[in-house]
């Protein structure tokens, strides 16, 4: 016998949950279905185990999608002031850690317990684990087809995230559905993601595995200053997990390694003040030892300063301070904080999140074309993306309750 709601969110994340709890309180019989065996493993992982969960920084701005405007009426309705209200009421303790990152002082814990109290308090029906095999439209309602049963609903809500870190239960059932239902995918990719060397500049690279080193990164127009870190299959860190949004094979990027200095003026003050010291010497007053041994190596620069011609020392300072390379690629869905790309916002209604050419089926969150920079701001768009989703529920099924404007 068919298990009757009026909505099931598919998909127990960040998005999921918001969506669900919300259109719980406001009066809708909503199922959660998830295939997972534990809650929110995302949120549980992210930020170190603390969560970065919100930053207080986010505009529209922070956002890549092929329809960039399209994230501007979600936000707008559900700011990071109104999480941190909904965890105020939860007595979380949080605080920021850089650039308006916004973490747990105890654990992500905190707000997975959060939001399913949330849900628990709209009435919300869990259906953990349980595996969906098809969705199919039955007049104006939806028949669900799991492995506990078939679920009817009026409204079906896709929240199932991308194809980041498969190790946590990550799968391609989102778009899947996408397709069944004829709507344009943006191609997804990894993004928030190391990028790899080829193997011969890994090979003469690898000796520097776990320097970090302050950096401005660029490709295309895009550049961040943020830390950049070493490691034994290229680079990572703040720095390239940004600009690895951007990036696409076969890009070049460009790497300063003192951002905002004149190196070569430096080094020619240093060669007239000191000119029996060797170059990777110097170098060393700036940068990490080994990686400055290693320029100077590469640059073949390496006698005292007092030997090397402006034009070398021009050689060497471009090295550090415009370092181009082309990543071999990136480590893929494997290591990706998020997954670029996906459901073409121009299917959707921006205010509920509706597909707009079919009635009763919506798309929320990291499944959505909407990608946002390192920092908190995803987690953002998962609340913002699951609360204007769960207003036009609201709003679609009881036409009295108003949708906040912005």
């Amino acid at each position: 016998m068919s298990q009757q709601y009026d909505v099931a969110v598919i998909g127990a994340g960040a998005a999921g949950m918001m969506c669900a709890a919300v259109a719980g309180q406001r009066g809708q019989k909503v199922v959660l279905i998830d295939h997972a065996l534990k809650l929110a493993e995302k949120i549980r992982i992210s930020g170190g185990g603390r969560c970065n969960f919100t930053n207080i920084h986010t505009s529209p701005q922070n956002f890549l999608s092929e329809n960039p405007h399209f994230c501007k009426s979600a936000l707008s309705r559900y700011t990071p002031q109104d999480f941190l209200d909904l965890l105020k009421r939860y007595r979380i303790a949080y605080h920021e850690k850089h650039r308006g990152q916004l973490f747990c002082d105890r654990s992500a814990e905190d707000i997975i317990d959060m939001l399913k109290a949330e849900c628990d308090l709209g009435g919300v029906t869990w259906r953990m684990p349980c595996k969906v095999a098809a969705i199919g439209k039955l007049g104006d309602a939806f028949r669900i087809e799991t492995d506990a049963g078939e679920i009817m609903a009026n409204k079906v809500v896709i929240a199932s995230g991308g194809l980041s870190i498969p190790k946590i239960g990550a799968t391609d059932f989102a778009y899947r559905i996408a397709r069944q239902f004829g709507l344009k995918l943006i191609e997804p990719r990894p993004a928030l993601v190391p990028l790899t060397f080829e193997a011969a500049l890994l090979k003469r690279l690898n000796a520097l595995s776990g320097v970090a080193v302050p950096a401005r990164v660029a490709c295309g127009r895009t550049a961040f200053e943020e830390a950049m870190l070493f490691t034994h299959r290229g680079l990572s860190g703040p720095a390239i997990l940004q600009i690895s949004s951007y990036w696409q094979e076969s890009d070049e990027i460009r790497i300063s390694l003192l951002p905002g200095q004149d190196l070569f003026a430096l080094l020619q003050a240093a060669k007239a003040q000191n000119g029996r010291q060797a170059a990777h010497t110097f170098l060393a007053t700036l940068l990490p030892r080994r990686l400055a041994k290693d320029i100077a190596d590469a640059e073949g620069a390496t006698g005292n300063l007092a030997d090397l011609s402006d034009a070398k020392l021009r050689r060497l300072a471009s090295a550090v301070t415009d370092w181009r390379i082309v990543p071999a690629g990136s480590e893929g869905y494997r290591t990706a904080e998020v997954t670029r790309g996906g459901v073409d916002t121009r299917e959707l209604n921006s205010t509920t999140m509706e597909v707009r050419n079919v009635p009763g089926l919506y798309f929320i969150g990291e499944v959505v074309d909407v990608t946002g920079w390192l920092g908190g701001y995803n987690f953002q768009w998962a609340w913002a993306s699951g609360f204007a989703c769960a207003q036009g529920l609201a709003a679609s099924l009881r036409p009295d309750l108003p949708v906040r404007q912005s």
